[in-house]
């Protein structure tokens, strides 16, 4: 290890503390302190506030902090970087280009987004950043006001990837070249490509080469719909799974009931959380059918059964709900071979712990 990740490693221990304490005047002050050492700013966003937003998500889904510490360590990593914001923007005859950067629709992980959009700024782009949750329409009136030479759009979440898909479809069919970037893109940008987007980008720095080398779009500009992209949703099993969401999600959770005598005995609050569980799960049935890869649905699975361990859960506990599910898709050939699937790397997962509770 060098010395320059000695003094990260240090860094990152500073902020964490004080993002964990939801100090930002102290998080501010470790910022300003590593800028006055010499720090460059690009690294301190990408590596520091990153990297502990990084942790705070791994904390969380461990048991070691809670919902409401997540969401205020969230805050005061907003709060501080702050402090990384060049004091004045990149005049307009001097930028790279002009470029937008957007949360897909449905999508309130704002900050991995704005990070981008600093790194960028710092690389001398000027950036129109509109945050969390933006609407194909309004995007779209957006980038042809300005005359952006590319979106970027960001999500972090693989269920908002068809909202993704018609974004990047809308984009550039005003010809506009669009980068996708986070983690509801996969770890290599998989379903980036599966949507059509003309680049992919892992972080900011990847996002700035980009650009840099060259960002065109790489289709023409027409109006085309997902089947054109996805010819597999022709089937239906996405848009029927879609629109019986609420009754797959009622019967499913009646039947747990009948199958787990205990259910019956749940708070108001657990079943709340039992009915979220059991739609995040429809979520992502759908989702993985939309982009015809089971390891979105079985990836979840396996991050979902992590946090049921943590907080000492078997991760057993689902699969009756899965086995309900499949009862009545049992006319969905794709959905049944996706739950399948999911309900073989729970019960394998929940083998290899037998100590956790049922």
């Amino acid at each position: 290890m060098t010395d320059s990740d000695d003094v990260l490693a240090d860094l990152r221990h500073e902020l964490w503390e004080a993002v964990l304490d939801g100090d930002a005047y102290t998080a501010t002050d470790v910022l300003y302190q590593a800028l006055a050492a010499g720090s460059d700013r690009e690294t301190l966003l990408l590596d520091l506030i990153g990297g502990v937003q990084e942790r705070v998500g791994l904390e969380w889904a461990a048991d070691r902090i809670t919902v409401a510490q997540e969401h205020a360590a969230t805050v005061v990593s907003e709060r501080a970087l702050t402090a990384l914001v060049p004091p004045a923007p990149v005049p307009a005859g001097r930028a790279r280009g002009r470029v937008t950067v957007a949360c897909v629709d449905g999508e309130w992980h704002a900050l991995p987004a704005r990070l981008v959009a600093e790194v960028l700024h710092l690389r001398g782009w000027r950036v129109d950043y509109l945050g969390a949750q933006i609407s194909a329409a309004h995007l779209v009136a957006h980038l042809r006001r300005t005359g952006a030479d590319a979106a970027l759009l960001s999500s972090s979440v693989p269920v908002r990837l068809p909202g993704a898909h018609a974004m990047i479809a809308a984009c550039q069919a005003h010809g506009v070249p669009v980068m996708a970037g986070g983690r509801a893109f996969g770890p290599d940008g998989r379903y980036a490509r599966l949507c059509g987007a003309d680049r992919w980008a892992a972080d900011g720095r990847g996002a700035a080469e980009a650009l840099e080398a060259g960002l065109a779009a790489s289709r023409p500009p027409v109006v085309r719909h997902a089947v054109d992209d996805l010819p597999h949703l022709a089937d239906q099993e996405y848009t029927m799974i879609v629109n019986s969401r609420p009754r797959l999600v009622k019967d499913t959770l009646a039947g747990v009931e009948e199958h787990v005598p205990a259910m019956r005995l749940y708070t108001d609050v657990q079943h709340e959380r039992t009915a979220e569980d059991f739609a995040h799960i429809v979520d992502f049935l759908a989702t993985a059918l939309y982009v015809d890869d089971a390891a979105l649905f079985t990836d979840f699975l396996t991050w979902t059964a992590g946090v049921l361990e943590a907080r000492s859960v078997s991760p057993r506990c689902l699969i009756p709900g899965l086995g309900l599910l499949a009862r009545q898709l049992h006319d969905f050939p794709r959905a049944t071979a996706v739950l399948r699937a999911g309900t073989a790397v729970l019960a394998a997962r929940a083998d290899s712990d037998p100590e956790a509770t049922p």
